[in-house]
């Protein structure tokens, strides 16, 4: 039996109260102030260093400057930014309680879920490192999952599990043809045109191999830039009970204090975009695991109202969903702007879907993490935490 921890924060004031306890263990709980100014200081050292726009910044600016200059650009700056947001946001007997907890025997690791604030919804929290010469980072310690907000869990809500659905068709949305939009626009091409021998052809080929897919093609190369896939269609794959959704392609959102987390939405081969909202009122069917992998597609905690896209698809019915905190920079944008011939995103998508195979998808995500953090460390810079930190999965009803 594996430990699970619950490490909370809440926005009161100028300051941010955080909790981190153990569950059935009250007695080790543990509780800590972080307060305005340092919190600022090491939030904006975080934008900073994200492929999102700062100020006047274009979306291709913010882009350069990330895979080129910021510090997710180099592991030198990245331990120092990851070890400044461990430093100030987890107090030091929170890290002796993470600590103490790695430690205990068991076949797997602890299961720390984390409630962030609105003003920590981007805090890639696995990537965080401890204080101290190792430098252990808290996804070294821990598997670390995002809880879902208590007004989704105990809402009315479909409750769909993998091990009934485990041997569906999984559905694939990949890099949807949105009507209008030129290849290399904003609402674009996030894979580039697909080859017959490309990496992320030969992986869905493979799995066309094994198991059913929707939509039913004959090749693996017809699964991606679809123009057929809106959401009538997707309605009508998700009513056909399969196992899991996957989806590469755009995600947007209404942004700062005039932001509504129910307005992201997914685009997909259609004019208007899939909302949260939109999904919610049709009480739109969902498998047990879904994947999103989009701009900022796990931004739901970055609200007061958390029922964002995430929120929307536990409501469906999944258990464990697969987001993102920030915009990933997509094949075309390393190919501009890296001189490394790997493609850290044809990477993401393939790893992701694989561990949406695995009987604990969230933990298998974890491990995916832990060795890239492994070739990041030994100087691989086409092993970057843009994409690997940028993923988090929420999980609810006890899938791990």
């Amino acid at each position: 039996m594996t430990d699970t921890l619950v490490l909370r924060f809440a926005d009161v004031g100028i300051a941010t109260y955080a909790s981190l306890r153990v569950v059935g263990e009250p007695d080790r709980t543990v509780t800590w102030v972080i307060q305005q100014q340092p919190l600022e200081t090491v939030c904006d050292a975080l934008d900073s260093a994200l492929p999102d726009p700062c100020g006047a910044e274009t979306a291709l600016i913010a882009i350069e400057r990330a895979l080129t200059t910021g510090a997710f650009a180099n592991p030198d700056a990245e331990f120092e930014l990851a070890g400044a947001l461990g430093s100030e946001l987890v107090a030091a007997d929170g890290w002796t309680l993470l600590s103490e907890l790695s430690g205990r025997t068991s076949s797997q690791r602890s299961v720390l879920f984390v409630t962030p604030s609105p003003k920590l919804a981007r805090v890639p929290w696995g990537q965080l490192a401890m204080p101290g010469r190792d430098g252990f980072r808290l996804m070294e310690l821990v598997d670390v999952l995002m809880a879902v907000p208590p007004n989704i869990v105990h809402a009315p809500r479909r409750a769909v599990r993998w091990h009934e659905r485990r041997d569906g068709p999984a559905v694939l949305l990949l890099d949807p043809r949105i009507p209008g939009q030129r290849p290399d626009s904003t609402l674009g091409s996030v894979l580039g045109r697909p080859a017959p021998g490309g990496a992320l052809t030969h992986h869905f080929g493979e799995l066309m191999d094994n198991r059913r897919v929707l939509p039913a093609v004959g090749t693996p190369v017809e699964l991606f830039r679809r123009s057929d896939t809106d959401r009538h269609w997707l309605a009508h794959a998700c009513a056909q009970e399969p196992s899991r959704l996957f989806y590469v392609g755009h995600a947007s959102a209404a942004e700062g204090a005039v932001g509504h987390a129910e307005r992201a939405a997914l685009h997909l081969a259609e004019d208007r975009p899939l909302t949260a909202a939109d999904m919610m009122a049709a009480q739109f069917p969902v498998p047990p695991r879904v994947a999103l992998l989009a701009c900022s597609s796990g931004g739901d905690y970055r609200f007061d109202e958390a029922t964002g896209l995430a929120a929307a698809m536990i409501l469906g019915g999944a258990e464990l969903v697969t987001a993102t905190l920030w915009s990933l920079p997509t094949t075309a944008a390393y190919h501009q702007f890296c001189s490394y011939t790997e493609d850290p995103m044809a990477d993401t998508v393939a790893e992701i879907d694989s561990a949406h195979c695995d009987e604990d998808a969230g933990r298998a995500v974890n491990r995916w993490q832990r060795a890239r953090l492994r070739r990041w460390r030994d100087g691989d810079h086409a092993a970057s935490p843009l994409h690997w930190a940028a993923v988090v999965s929420f999980a609810v009803d006890g899938a791990r």
